[in-house]
């Protein structure tokens, strides 16, 4: 009989209560200064990364292969016999090669690895889809073939308060630097299919910006309930009045609301947030 593990990396972004919950497991980023380095969530928060940006920029990077090998070494130990592991974009980190490459070694497990194509509450809507299969008994077979359609299915927007973070951390992508801050032009910026960062539309102002946004999910929501989410960097209250117009179109069977991880915060800085949804 199947016994099903379901792990992820820090940047997915539920909050915790939902990872306890969902028995989902993190494999935490790691965000690195010149004086040491830390584990995405574990002994760092957003807030501080927030709060030495003037100081310092650190750098982020994938998870430490012994982390991946420890907790699914400790899985094993639990009695599962399989585990599905959904991680942030292959265009933006390293993560799903350096897993890939840890688990092919595993022999004794039957291990399944998938790039999200996403990050965020991108990845953590589709992760959370994932525990509520494994909830409902699907077999590990069905569950990897729902999560790649669903893959295709689950759409993210972000705008951020200046695009000078993802500049220096080199996650640019085809987001253009130079577009006019001086007119306040906000770029609403997505994942293509690769997963890498792209401008897909523009607005004046960051007001604009959400309702464009928004128009997107408008757009689709016809008769289909969706589940979303809102992550932000630091404007839990900015958070909490998208999500009451997120509430007004209707069809919405759930909201989530998460604090992006520091990892994250490091390449958008404070200020940051975004609107993902995934029909159910």
């Amino acid at each position: 009989m199947e016994k099903i593990a379901l792990i992820t990396d820090s940047s997915c972004d539920l909050p915790k209560e939902i990872l306890i919950e969902n028995n989902i497991e993190i494999i935490p980023l790691q965000v690195i200064y010149s004086n040491g380095e830390f584990k995405d969530g574990v002994n760092i928060t957003p807030e501080e990364v927030a709060q030495n940006l003037d100081r310092e920029i650190p750098k982020t990077s994938m998870p430490s292969p012994s982390d991946v090998l420890e907790k699914i070494n400790k899985l094993k130990q639990d009695g599962y016999t399989h585990c599905l592991i959904l991680t942030i974009s292959s265009g933006l980190s390293g993560t799903y090669n350096m897993v890939k490459m840890v688990t092919s070694e595993i022999s004794d497990m039957v291990i399944e690895v998938i790039d999200s194509k996403i990050l965020s509450l991108g990845l953590g809507l589709l992760v959370l889809q994932a525990s509520k299969m494994i909830k409902e008994k699907l077999s590990f077979d069905e569950i990897i073939s729902r999560i790649n359609q669903l893959k295709e299915e689950v759409k993210g927007f972000f705008i951020v308060d200046t695009l000078e973070y993802l500049k220096k951390g080199g996650r640019i992508g085809r987001v253009t630097a130079a577009i006019g801050s001086l007119l306040s032009i906000k770029p609403i910026i997505s994942v293509d299919e690769n997963g890498k960062y792209y401008t897909f539309n523009k607005a004046r102002g960051k007001n604009q910006a959400l309702d464009r946004m928004l128009d997107e999910l408008r757009a689709v929501i016809n008769n289909k309930k969706y589940i979303v989410g809102i992550p932000h960097a630091c404007v839990k209250e900015e958070a909490l009045k998208f999500a009451e117009k997120v509430k007004s179109l209707g069809n919405i069977q759930e909201i989530i609301i998460g604090q992006i991880s520091p990892a994250l915060l490091v390449h958008s800085g404070p200020g940051l947030i975004g609107l993902v949804f995934l029909p159910m």
